[in-house]
C-alpha cells in the first residue's frame, strides 16, 4: 500500500492544470491545509474540503484564505481590532500529503490524506511569517553574492567563471533531530537515567520492539516522501526497557536522533517541520509517547536539533561549488571566514532566536557538552578536521568532499523556529562575507583576525573577545576565564531577549535587506516574553509546588539521629522560604507573582535564577536526606 500512495507534489507540478490532473487521480486525498509559521514557530493546521479547493485552485494560490489572528501568535501586528490575515500559498518548494493511517478511504482502500500546502502569512499587504522572513534571508544572500560578483569580478577566478556563468546562489541547510520517546504513565528514576548515561549504556545501541519497529518506519516513511534520510540510532539517554511475559516491551524510556539530507534553506525547514509531525504520529502507532522537549528530565542529557548551514555557487554548465570550501591549502575559504565571523561577532541577538523558552536554557548549562560559550574550532591542523564538541558553531570538513563543508551551530533545540533561526544566521553571515569581499581580505588574513587573542585589536571582531579555541572550554577554563574571553551566557529568557535593546548595533545587522524589521523584532520579542512570564507563574510554579509538598518527614523521633533531624530542618526552612507566606515575610513564589504584576521583568529574571538554585539545594538536601534513612513511616 506504501508504494501505491502520493507523498510530495513537488515545486515544479503547481499549476492550476497540474494539481487538478493530480488530485483527481488521487481521491484519498480529501482535505487541503494551508500552513503558515507564525513568530513562535507553531504551524497553522486545518481541514478544508478537498471540493472547495478544486473549485478554485487559482484563488487558494492567491490568497482566498484568511485567518484571525488571534489564532497564530504576532503580538503587536495581528491585533484584536485588526486581525485579519491572508494565507498565500508558497509555489517554490515542495508540498507534502499527510495521511491519516487510522481511517480508510473506502473507495480506494487507501489512507485519507491531507495536502499541506505551506503558506505566507499576510497582514496589511506584507508578510508577517517565519517562512516569509526566511526566504527573504535567502535572497539577501543571494542578492548581496550577486552585486559582489558584478563588483569584483575577480572573485569568480577561483572557480574557472565569470558573472555570465553564473546561475545561482543558493543558501543550503539541514537539521539533526533529537527525541525522547517512552511509553505513556511509565517513569524512570533520574538517578537510574543519570547512570546509564555516564556509563554510556544506550548510545548508539540496539534497538528493539516497538521502539525499533517505529523507528524504522519512520525511515522508511521519510524515504517515500523523498526526505533522504542518512541515519537513525539510539542517542546518550534511557534505560533499558521491560520485557513482560507475553514478550512486549514496556518501562520504554529511550533517546533517539534521526538525520537526513540537506536542501534548500526553506525546504529545510519545512522538511524538519514534517518529519517531527511524522515521528510523532509513527510512534504514536505503537503506543509510544515522543517529546521534543530541551530538556524533559533535569539531570538527564537534553535533546538538541544541530543546525547545520552552507553556500552553493551553481554554474550555468552544471557545475556547483561550496563557497565555504576553500580552493586553496587554508581551512575555509574567505566567505567561509567571513560567515563565520559575522555570525560569531552578532551572536548575542541570535541567541535569542535561537533559545526562547525556559526548556531551551535549561539545556545549556556548561558541561554536558553544553553549547554556551560563543566561540568555534577549525583544528590543530588543516590536514585534521576538528571535532571539538564543547564549542558553539563547529567547521564540519571532509577532506575528500568539499562539497560536505559546513557550520553546525549546537545550541539549537527541537522546538527552536528553525526559520528564524536560520535566518538570523544567514543575515549576519552575510555582514562578514561583506567585510571580508569589500576589504578584500585573504584567507591567511581573516583566519589571523579570527584567530586573535582577547585584547588584540582587529578590524571587525570584537577588541576584548577571543573567536578561536580548539581546547575543551568546559575543562580547560575557569567560568570567570570562559566568561572573558567568550561572552556569559544569559540564565533567563529575559537576560536572553534583553540583547535587543542592548546591541542596537548587532541588531541593525538582522535588519539589513529588511530581513528582520523593528515591527516582527518586536513581534517576536512581546511573544517570547509573555511566554516566558506564563510559563513561570501558571507552570513551573505550579510544578515545583507539587515538588516541594512531596518532600516529606520521612523518620520517626524515635529512631532518628541528629542528623536526620538536622536534615529535615535545612529540608523544611528551604520549603517555608520557597512556599509559604506569613504576616511578615512572603515566600519567593509570592514574590515572583508580584514582580510579575508590577511589571518588574529583571525582578522576576532574578528571582527565577534564585528559584532554580533554590529548587537544586532542596532536592539534593532530600537526596541525602533519604539515603540516610533505615526505616522510613
Amino acid at each position: 500500500m506504501l508504494k501505491d500512495l502520493l507523498y510530495v507534489i513537488p515545486k515544479e507540478k503547481h499549476s492550476q492544470e497540474d494539481l487538478k490532473e493530480i488530485l483527481t487521480n488521487h481521491p484519498e486525498i480529501k482535505f487541503v491545509s494551508l500552513v503558515g509559521i507564525d513568530l513562535s514557530g507553531n504551524d497553522t493546521d486545518e481541514r478544508i474540503p478537498m471540493k472547495i479547493f478544486m473549485d478554485d485552485i487559482s484563488g487558494f494560490l492567491k490568497g482566498a484564505i484568511q485567518t484571525d489572528g488571534s489564532s497564530v501568535v504576532l503580538p503587536g501586528i495581528a491585533t484584536l481590532n485588526n486581525a485579519k490575515v491572508d494565507m498565500i500559498a508558497d509555489t517554490d518548494v515542495n508540498w507534502f500529503v499527510d495521511y491519516n493511517f487510522e481511517l480508510m478511504y473506502e473507495d480506494t482502500n487507501r489512507p485519507v490524506g491531507t495536502l499541506r500546502i505551506p503558506c505566507f502569512l499576510i497582514h496589511e499587504g506584507n508578510a508577517v511569517d517565519s517562512r516569509h522572513i526566511l526566504k527573504a534571508a535567502t535572497t539577501l544572500v543571494k542578492d548581496s553574492l550577486f552585486d559582489s560578483y558584478k563588483k569584483y569580478p575577480e572573485l569568480l577566478s577561483a572557480y574557472n567563471a565569470t558573472f555570465d556563468d553564473v546561475d545561482d546562489v543558493v543558501a543550503t541547510a539541514a537539521t539533526e533531530l533529537e527525541f525522547w520517546v517512552k511509553t505513556p504513565d511509565d517513569k524512570a528514576e533520574v538517578q537510574e537515567l543519570f547512570t546509564s548515561q555516564f556509563l554510556q549504556e544506550q548510545y548508539w545501541t540496539r534497538t528493539k520492539g516497538a521502539v525499533r519497529s517505529a523507528l524504522e518506519e519512520t525511515l522508511l516513511l521519510m524515504e517515500a516522501y523523498g526526505l533522504e534520510p542518512e541515519m537513525g540510532h539510539k542517542e546518550v539517554g534511557g534505560v533499558k526497557a521491560h520485557l513482560t511475559e507475553t514478550g512486549d516491551l514496556t518501562h520504554v524510556m529511550e533517546q533517539l536522533e534521526i538525520d537526513w539530507k540537506y536542501a534548500d534553506a526553506v525546504q529545510a525547514a519545512d522538511n524538519e517541520l514534517f518529519v517531527r509531525s511524522l515521528v510523532k504520529e509513527t510512534f504514536r502507532r505503537y503506543g509510544l509517547d515522543v517529546t521534543f522537549l530541551a530538556k524533559p528530565i533535569n539531570g538527564v542529557a537534553g535533546s538538541g536539533e544541530h543546525t547545520h548551514l552552507s553556500i552553493a555557487l551553481k554554474l550555468k554548465n552544471g557545475k556547483r561549488f561550496n563557497l565555504y570550501a576553500s580552493t586553496n591549502s587554508s581551512f575555509l575559504s574567505i566567505y567561509g571566514y567571513g560567515s563565520l565571523m559575522g555570525i560569531l561577532k552578532n551572536y548575542e541577538v541570535i541567541n535569542p532566536i535561537v533559545s526562547a523558552t525556559n526548556d531551551s536554557l535549561r539545556r545549556l548549562k556548561p558541561g554536558f557538552e553544553a553549547p554556551v560559550c560563543i566561540v568555534t574550532s577549525l583544528g590543530h591542523s588543516v590536514e585534521v578536521p576538528s571535532r571539538n564538541r564543547t564549542i558553539l558553531l563547529g567547521v564540519i570538513r571532509d577532506l575528500a568532499n568539499p562539497l560536505s563543508t559546513r557550520f553546525e551551530l549546537r545550541a539549537p533545540n527541537p522546538f527552536t523556529n528553525t526559520y528564524l533561526a536560520l535566518a538570523a544566521l544567514f543575515t549576519t553571515s552575510m555582514d562578514g562575507i561583506n567585510y571580508a569581499i569589500e576589504n578584500k581580505k585573504t584567507e591567511d588574513a581573516l583566519l589571523a583576525e579570527l584567530s586573535k587573542s582577547a585584547g588584540e585589536d582587529a578590524a571587525y571582531l570584537e577588541k576584548d573577545r577571543a573567536y578561536r579555541s580548539e581546547e575543551d572550554v568546559f575543562e580547560d577554563f575557569t567560568d570567570e576565564e570562559r566568561s572573558k574571553l567568550f561572552g556569559k551566557a544569559p540564565a533567563t529568557v529575559y537576560e536572553n531577549t534583553s540583547a535587543f535593546g542592548k546591541y542596537p548595533e548587532k541588531v541593525a545587522v538582522l535588519k539589513a535587506g529588511d530581513v528582520f524589521t523593528e515591527k516582527i523584532l518586536n513581534s517576536f520579542r512581546i511573544g517570547v516574553e509573555r511566554r516566558w512570564l506564563t510559563e513561570i507563574n501558571s507552570r513551573i510554579v505550579s510544578d515545583y509546588a507539587n515538588e516541594i509538598r512531596g518532600f516529606k518527614k520521612l523518620h520517626s523521633a524515635e529512631r532518628a539521629l541528629d542528623l536526620d533531624v538536622a536534615n529535615w530542618e535545612k529540608i523544611n526552612a528551604l520549603r517555608l522560604y520557597l512556599l509559604k507566606d506569613t504576616y511578615s515575610t512572603k515566600s519567593l513564589f509570592t514574590r515572583i507573582s508580584d514582580a510579575t504584576e508590577a511589571e518588574n521583568y529583571d525582578e522576576v529574571s532574578n528571582l527565577q535564577i534564585e528559584l532554580d538554585a533554590k529548587m537544586k539545594e532542596l532536592r539534593d538536601l532530600y537526596i541525602s536526606y533519604r539515603k540516610n534513612l533505615i526505616d522510613i513511616e
